[in-house]
This record gives structure tokens, C-alpha cells and sequence, in this order.
């Protein structure tokens, strides 16, 4: 919890004149920094008629302005694009992508590799190789592993990128339409960290009873010592490690769940020997990833479950929260719908002469405090409020009846939750 007490009494000019709110201060606006509708380019491949149904579709859904769709061509329905064609198509998606466009959506779900890397890093980066592996080796770096920027192309000069995938375009819509469901719900669900029996798999759990303790606070977090959980209502999020998933369909995912396998073929969608990425979408959830390539069972090759959390519970959407959470994401596929975004907004109280605001959780920064007269402003800096990693409420006690504005400055220190696993 943050608290300011007499905020800025010093502040304020005894000469002005104020046309206040009656009675009591209010929120004209808190900036929770995250991707919106305007700044996603959706790639469609107008050679293949799924491709265009679903982009249609999501541009109807999630209001994407006509500009932000990417029009390319290349045979569908293969599962590897070879590098030499990919490089073309990317040419033609950089030179029609407009300016303000931060990140990618693919209509498609194959192609969902690139030579030696996943095609949602082929786009986010080019192609590189320094992303591949030969063998049982580490990768190049993912720069906005946990950033706080709410803009990584401007920031980072990368476009994250996600793939809508689907085995239909009937299973497509119900992806975009729980992702749509699940804005600003705060759902109240449970995270399931599954300790399981694959050893090589079960790496990520080493990391476990740091995570409860650190969000239990913020989500209910459990443990589960089993290969499976059956017949839970409320998952929120589900990470695993096991070559197939028992049980999947007598659970009830969430609109806006997150759930994963560490495992090394979870992103061949089609066809492996282990289970699809594509199980947990069909199932219900709303975002998955898996490897393209065989990986080996390098921690920061998969998501890290707080880093995810983290961002998601602070009001980021699926596309931000999932990227920011793998360090080493050159044979990993993003899947899911990109904009989903259950836990953004707030609510805010006015009581005994200040005001409170309350969130699932509030990404940790500096804000600027603004007040003015009236909704329309004019708005002056009279604070800066810095907020720590883990609140959930912020009060300003004894303020002047006023409309207030908060606006994001920068990031302090990241959390434990949030660092490397």
C-alpha cells in the first residue's frame, strides 16, 4: 500500500481558484501503461482464406484500424517457412507496417517455424541465427526480458509477436473472443504451479515457493506435487512440465489464462509426438507458447511463471507480459490473443477528505500527480508518487477537492518476482 499524507500542501497557490468537484477529490485519469488496438499490426496472408477470415474477424473484434492490417502472400499450410522466403516477406511487412505499430499478430497458425527459429521471433526480430542452437547451447538475448517499456519497438527496436492459431477459424473466433471477454474483469482466479514427476522437464519448479510467497498476496498461488490437476474452476494460470498434459478438458480456464508445458516440442503445433501448445487454447485458455525447435531444458529458453504473472497482474496485455518473460525466445512460439487484458483498470474512493485507488496490482514506478479545477483541466504537476513493487492501493490523504491525473515516469528497481529464475 502507498500513502501520501498532505499532499503537496505547500504546493498549492493560495491566489487560485478552484471550480472543484463538490465534496471530494477524484481520478481524472491513472496511466497503466500497456499496448492498445492502434499500435498492433496484423500480418494476414491473403493466400490463404482462414488467414484472412480470422483477421476480418479480430479487426471487428478489438477495433484495429484499417492501416494496422499487413497484407502479404506465400503459400499456407506448411509448417516451415525456409529462411530465404521469409526474409522477403519480412522486407514487404517493414516497409507496409505503419510507424506507430509496436507489435504483431500472425492469422495463421502454419507456417509456425522459420528454418531453425519460431516465426513469432522471426518477426519480432528478422531473422537471425544467433537466435538458433546447435545442440545444447544458450541463445541470443531477448532485450525486453522484463522491461518496464511500454513500447518496444520504440524502446527496444522490436515488434513482439504473437500467432492467433487455431485448427479453424471457428476455434480462432472463440480464442479472439475470450481474450475480448477478459478485459479490465479482474477475474478472481487461482495460478497452479505443477511440480511434476519428469525431472527434466519439472526445472521451473526449483523457483516455486519464492513465487507463492511473493504473490500470494496479489493471487492465490498453489502448489500442486502431481502430473495433473482435474475439475478446477477458476485457472488463471497453469504452468507444467510433462510431454502431454492429462485432464486438460475437465478443467474450466478463465477468459485471459495463461498456460504453458515446458517440454521440447510444445510449439509444433501439428503432428509432433508431444502435446500440442495448441491443447491448452482449445481447452480454453487464452495464450501458450512452446518450442519450435528442440531446445533442451534451459529455463530461460520458457516463459518464467513470476516474470509473466508480474506483468499480467499489473495491467499489461498477454502479448507483453508472455515476451517479457522469456529471456532466450529464438525457438519459441507465442500463441494466443494478443490483446487480452483482464487485469487492467482500477476504482477509486473518495473518503474523509482524500482518495484511494485500488488495483489487482500497480506496476511499480514514479507517477507524476497532476491536479486541475475541472475534468478538462488546465492540469499542473504537484507530486510525484513513487510506487513499490506489490501494492495494490494507493491513498492520498487530506488532498484538495480537485480532478487528479496520474501519469507514468519510470521504474524503480525490479522485484524479486521479476528477475532472472
Amino acid at each position: 500500500m502507498i500513502r501520501l499524507i498532505t499532499l503537496l500542501a505547500a504546493a498549492w497557490c493560495a491566489a487560485t481558484v478552484w471550480a472543484a468537484p463538490p465534496g471530494n477529490a477524484h481520478v481524472a485519469s491513472f496511466e497503466q501503461p500497456a499496448l492498445s488496438a492502434d499500435q498492433l499490426g496484423v500480418i494476414v496472408n491473403d493466400s490463404d482464406p482462414d488467414s484472412v477470415a480470422i483477421a476480418a474477424y479480430y479487426r471487428d473484434k478489438r477495433g484495429i484500424p484499417a492501416a494496422n492490417l499487413i497484407h502479404v502472400r506465400f503459400v499456407p499450410g506448411t509448417p516451415v517457412l525456409s529462411r530465404e522466403v521469409f526474409i522477403n516477406l519480412k522486407r514487404q511487412v517493414d516497409r507496409k507496417t505503419p510507424k506507430g505499430v509496436q507489435a504483431y499478430a500472425l492469422t495463421w497458425a502454419q507456417p509456425y517455424r522459420v528454418d531453425c527459429m519460431s516465426i513469432t521471433t522471426a518477426f519480432a526480430f528478422g531473422f537471425d541465427a544467433t537466435f538458433c542452437a546447435s545442440g545444447c547451447t544458450p541463445t541470443r538475448l531477448n532485450p525486453y526480458f522484463n522491461s518496464p517499456s511500454s513500447r518496444p519497438y520504440t524502446t527496444h527496436k522490436i515488434r513482439p509477436t504473437m500467432s492467433l492459431a487455431a485448427a479453424t477459424v471457428a476455434e480462432a473466433k472463440k480464442l479472439i473472443d475470450r481474450g475480448v471477454a477478459s478485459d479490465n474483469t479482474n477475474p478472481a482466479g487461482t495460478a497452479y504451479l505443477l511440480s511434476t514427476s519428469d525431472t527434466a522437464r519439472n526445472v521451473r519448479a526449483a523457483d516455486y515457493e519464492t513465487l507463492r510467497t511473493q504473490l500470494n498476496p496479489v493471487i492465490p498461488t498453489e502448489i500442486v506435487k502431481a502430473n495433473q490437476i482435474e475439475n478446477r474452476r477458476d485457472i488463471l494460470f497453469y504452468f507444467t512440465g510433462l510431454v502431454q498434459v492429462p485432464l486438460l478438458d475437465s478443467n474450466t480456464f478463465l477468459p485471459g489464462a495463461i498456460s504453458d508445458h515446458l517440454t521440447s516440442a510444445g510449439g509444433v503445433l501439428f503432428g509432433g509426438s508431444q502435446m500440442s501448445s495448441l491443447r491448452w487454447l482449445e481447452a480454453g485458455a487464452t495464450g501458450s507458447y512452446g518450442a519450435v525447435v528442440e531446445p533442451c531444458n534451459f529455463p530461460g529458453k520458457f516463459p518464467a511463471p513470476g516474470v509473466v504473472m508480474a506483468h499480467y497482474l499489473q495491467g499489461e496485455t498477454l502479448i507483453e507480459a508472455y515476451w517479457k518473460s522469456v529471456q532466450m525466445p529464438g525457438q519459441g512460439l507465442f500463441i494466443g490473443e494478443p490483446l487480452a487484458r483482464p487485469f487492467g483498470g482500477y476504482t477509486q474512493q473518495a473518503e474523509d477528505g482524500g482518495l484511494r485507488l485500488n488495483a489487482r496490482l500497480f506496476a511499480p514506478g514514479v507517477y507524476d500527480i497532476q491536479a486541475a479545477p475541472t475534468m478538462m483541466g488546465p492540469y499542473r504537476t504537484v507530486a510525484q508518487l513513487p510506487v513499490k513493487w506489490g501494492s495494490r492501493e494507493i491513498r492520498l490523504d487530506r488532498v484538495p477537492p480537485a480532478y487528479y491525473r496520474f501519469e507514468y515516469r519510470g521504474i524503480p528497481t525490479p522485484p524479486a518476482t521479476a528477475r532472472q529464475p
